[in-house]
């Protein structure tokens, strides 16, 4: 098997995903080196990961990585993918590849001009792609709804977007914001050093597409937190997928109810090392964990995923997540925030690289919620 050798900017947490994917799969990805402005960061990554860190982009590209991975803050990330695309370079963004409306449309020309996709790994993650598969087999027929709340913004858009089979379809908008007391969550430092009551930012959207609804609901404590789940419902013609469970009709007269049911290695006296193997329903295996045996959390079976798809688009493959999409996600995620702040609906019309840059306005007659 053919070593997938790619370059980092950035180094912070997210970063982190990479070097931990590519330590535990040395014989699928090297990192051919890592920029970072930050030397304090850049020293304990050559240290942990044996990582070069050179100090230029240019010393970087002279590693001749297959692409590069751009892990940086959102203002700084479409002058750097415009620049790495002028040079010719292959590029795997982290979401969202530009901080507002104004940005994704500066780099719709790169679409067709350079060799970019997304990082957008949600749909990677073994129980949302066991999800997907349910979908996309037909077991539930047409789907008509989503509700999600298991990522935020971008993310959780991209998801219900996938669950309902949406493009660029018309959107009216509507969106509620919740603050409730809740005890603090860990962080990605760790657990709360005490107990202490913060305050937890809900919010609720309905995204009305007509003929289809997506219903979005999240609250940053879920990533996580111990005591806040993620939750997905999936409703369908002949069917619905509730969390793990889906119920499905055989005939008109006859019910069936199954589970999403995990696999993993490693459990009461298995030898074979610990590690996630796969999802079945009934005897269907729905997925299969690509990267057995290696010792990966689920987002970094994800994240591994983007980098084997991206290895994979360079020889023509499939996307791993396409600019345009991921565009138009952060688009409607920032549609989202825009009616949970103002409280009134918002209308997107087509996707953000189409529509003039006054596209939000008051919404149609339209829709399951405006009938």
């Amino acid at each position: 098997m053919t070593v997938t050798r790619f370059a980092i900017v950035g180094g912070g947490w997210r970063a982190a995903f990479y070097l931990r994917v590519a330590a535990a799969l040395p014989e699928r990805f090297a990192v051919s080196g890592l920029l970072s402005r930050d030397a304090a960061r850049r020293a304990t990554i050559a240290s942990e990961f044996g990582v070069g860190t050179p100090g230029t982009l240019d010393d970087l590209l002279a590693g001749d990585p297959a692409f590069v991975v751009v892990a940086t803050p959102w203002p700084v990330t479409p002058g750097l993918i415009a620049e790495l695309a002028g040079r010719g370079v292959p590029v795997l963004t982290e979401t969202p590849p530009a901080p507002d409306d104004a940005g994704l449309r500066a780099l719709a020309p790169l679409a067709t001009t350079g060799r970019i996709q997304v990082a957008e790994q949600y749909q990677y993650q073994p129980l949302h792609a066991a999800r997907l598969e349910v979908v996309q087999s037909g077991r539930l027929g047409a789907v008509s709804q989503a509700r999600v709340s298991a990522a935020h913004g971008y993310h959780g858009v991209d998801l219900i977007r996938r669950f309902l089979g949406l493009d660029r379809e018309p959107l009216t908008i509507t969106a509620h914001r919740f603050v409730s007391p809740i005890v603090a969550s860990p962080d990605r430092a760790g657990p709360p050093a005490d107990e202490r009551i913060v305050e937890s930012d809900q919010v609720i959207a309905f995204l009305d597409a007509g003929d289809r609804l997506g219903i979005y609901d999240f609250s940053p404590d879920q990533y996580f937190s111990w005591v806040r789940a993620s939750r997905v419902l999936i409703r369908g013609e002949r069917g619905e997928l509730h969390g793990r469970t889906v119920r499905t009709l055989l005939d008109h007269r006859t019910p069936a109810v199954g589970e999403l049911v995990r696999h993993d290695a490693g459990h009461d006296g298995n030898l074979e090392g610990y590690h996630h193997v796969g999802i079945t329903l009934g005897d269907t295996w729905l997925y299969r964990n690509p990267f057995v045996p290696a010792r990966l959390a689920d987002d970094e079976i994800a994240v591994a995923t983007c980098l084997a798809r991206m290895g994979e688009w360079l020889e023509g493959g499939p996307d791993v997540c396409s600019l345009s999409d991921a565009a138009q996600d952060h688009h409607i995620g920032l549609a989202i925030e825009e009616a949970a702040r103002f409280g009134r609906s918002v209308t997107t019309r087509g996707h953000v690289w189409d529509a003039p840059e006054d596209a939000s306005g008051p919404p149609p007659r339209r829709g399951m919620l405006g009938r």
